[in-house]
């Protein structure tokens, strides 16, 4: 499993638009991608930072998201997000919640 840690500096007063906006139009796109398993948003209290996870099956449908539809998603929170979004990308080695374990080293 693969994981796409996104992290982004809310604008004031934006964080029930910026709800609205991952529940109503980014959370959809995603569902419609080749790997995607899941999305964890965490935002700060006060609402001045967020944190996206998303969870991927392989690397390979992760990049793909990013390289085909990561850009259309960054237009869509342009509005609600100050500066340029700061992307990195994980090796999910352990998840009580997908059950997954680390992989075994040779």
């Amino acid at each position: 499993m693969f994981a796409r840690h996104v992290s982004m500096r809310l604008k004031p007063n934006t964080l029930t638009e910026f709800t609205r906006t991952l529940e109503n139009e980014v959370i959809p796109l995603l569902q419609k991608q080749r790997g995607f398993r899941d999305e964890i948003v965490l935002v700060v209290p006060g609402g001045t930072e967020a944190v996206g996870i998303s969870l991927w099956d392989q690397k390979e449908n992760a990049d793909a998201y990013s390289r085909e539809t990561y850009p259309e998603v960054q237009k869509l929170l342009a509005k609600v997000i100050e500066g340029t979004p700061r992307v990195q990308t994980y090796e999910v080695s352990n998840s009580t919640f997908h059950r997954i374990s680390a992989r075994a080293t040779a």
